[in-house]
């Protein structure tokens, strides 16, 4: 199975570029439902990050971990930031490596895309991908959108800066799509994409690093 992982800022495309992969056929994970499976309760993972934060962040009668109070204990300085992240990913790596190896042996895709929230937390796990892909669009069309989406703007430009830049995904990507334009053209950069690999069987054949799909049409 030929695997994908897909990374995008908020409101850049992602998960619409996402959904055409999937509407051609790939199988699909979400990497952010992997990480909230991964504090599920009475899990190792969730008894850790409680030691480490606290373990008043479980519900006494549900053990469900209070996602708001963990993330402004844990993102209050980057230090605790750092903390939590060494906690969660290996176990995220690990569901991440068992989702794709399950999803190898059901078989009947020839593809399978990881949908990626934050790519520079996931570094370590890009071995795991034949190739990435990322979706870009200029900041001031992500935050109309967004803004459209009813969020609003400072909350936009909170979460973007923790984001990484587009300067970071081109540099880690094997293929951009440029979504500047709109959704139609999103897709067709996707299944020109698609195509191309197809055609060559789904073997893994690199693009320049930082290539554009806009560029190549």
């Amino acid at each position: 199975m030929y695997k994908v992982f897909l990374a995008g800022g908020i409101a850049s495309g992602k998960s619409t570029a996402a959904r055409v992969l999937e509407g051609l056929g790939a199988r699909r994970i979400d990497l952010d439902q992997l990480s909230r499976s991964a504090l599920s309760p009475g899990s190792a993972c969730s008894a850790a990050v409680t030691s480490a934060f606290g373990e008043d962040l479980a519900d006494p009668l549900t053990g469900e971990i209070d996602r708001a109070l963990l993330a402004r204990r844990a993102f209050a300085t980057p230090v605790d930031g750092a903390r939590l992240e060494a906690i969660e990913l290996p176990f995220i790596s690990a569901a991440l490596a068992q989702a794709l190896g399950e999803e190898g042996r059901r078989g009947g895709a020839a593809v399978c895309v990881v949908e990626v929230p934050l790519l520079d937390r996931v570094e370590a796990m890009l071995p795991l991908a034949d190739e990435v892909l990322c979706v870009i669009a200029p900041l001031g069309v992500r935050r109309e959108r967004a803004r459209g989406r009813g969020m609003d703007p400072l909350d936009f430009d909170r979460r973007v800066a923790l984001q990484p830049s587009d300067e970071y995904l081109r540099s880690h990507a094997d293929v951009v799509f440029d979504n500047a334009d709109g959704e139609k053209d999103l897709a067709a950069q996707v299944r020109s994409w698609w195509d191309a690999r197809e055609r060559a069987g789904w073997r893994h054949r690199p693009a320049r690093i930082g290539s554009e799909m806009g560029d190549q049409r």
